[in-house]
């Protein structure tokens, strides 16, 4: 409850602190509304672990530090992201992190020599995130996730609440802006990425993940040059062939 008696001088200059104040306190409601009475027992958080991910885990972990916290690790991930995971569980007390990883005779098969992602991307994307998520997410019947409409692309309407693949998908900071983020950061004293140092103002895997420069989309470093900009988890889930499960 820190942002309802926190100090005005504890925010970015310029920050609407009464707007931000509001809008932070309505998103801890909703999601404790979801975790402890909606859904309870059957949701889930689905982390990158990524630059903008400790507000969404630290909202999480105010609730319930035993909600189960989904992360893929593709085997392409940067080294940082792994320690950042880490340090985001230790420091937040979450008791449920699960890491989930491709399955080991379908890379075999279809990614050998580990460079798919150079000839078809949405490919690698869907045997290193899409299929290991969507086994994971298997008796869940509603999964958080940290989308914004700042974020752009697709993301600019973004619902609070969608219906996707028979399950419910809460994107509740929505509506929130990078100054919301920014500001939840410095008031929670909450860690930042390694990578952010470095220019990354968007991060996934090593190979399809870039600095961004200045006036850049925030995610214009992901699959830069391409004519791709979701990985897949959030467009509609085709399983594999019979077969190739």
């Amino acid at each position: 409850m820190a942002l309802d008696i926190v100090s005005a001088q504890t925010w970015p200059p310029g920050a609407n602190v009464p707007a931000r104040r509001a809008r932070h306190r309505s998103t801890r409601e909703f999601l404790h509304a979801a975790i402890t009475d909606t859904w309870r027992g059957r949701i889930a958080l689905v982390s990158s672990f990524g630059t903008e991910a400790a507000v969404l885990l630290h909202l999480v972990a105010a609730i319930d530090r035993a909600t189960p916290v989904l992360f893929v690790d593709t085997l392409k991930l940067f080294p940082e992201t792994l320690r950042y995971r880490d340090l985001l569980t230790a420091r937040l007390g979450l008791s449920d992190v699960r890491t989930i990883q491709p399955d080991v005779a379908r890379l075999a098969q279809d990614d050998p020599e580990g460079d798919l992602w150079r000839t078809d991307p949405d490919r690698c994307c869907a045997l290193r995130k899409v299929e290991p998520l969507e086994r994971a997410l298997a008796g869940v019947d509603a999964w958080i996730n940290g989308r914004k409409r700042f974020q752009g692309g697709a993301r600019t309407a973004l619902a609070a609440v969608e219906r996707a693949d028979g399950r419910t998908k809460l994107n509740p900071l929505a509506e929130w802006s990078v100054e919301d983020i920014d500001g939840y950061f410095a008031v929670h004293n909450l860690p930042r990425h390694l990578l952010e140092a470095d220019g990354y103002s968007s991060i996934g895997c090593m190979t399809c993940s870039a600095p961004t420069l200045p006036g850049e989309d925030r995610r214009a470093g992901r699959w830069r040059g391409q004519d791709k900009t979701e990985c897949g988890i959030h467009l509609p889930w085709t399983p594999p062939p019979r077969g190739e499960e």
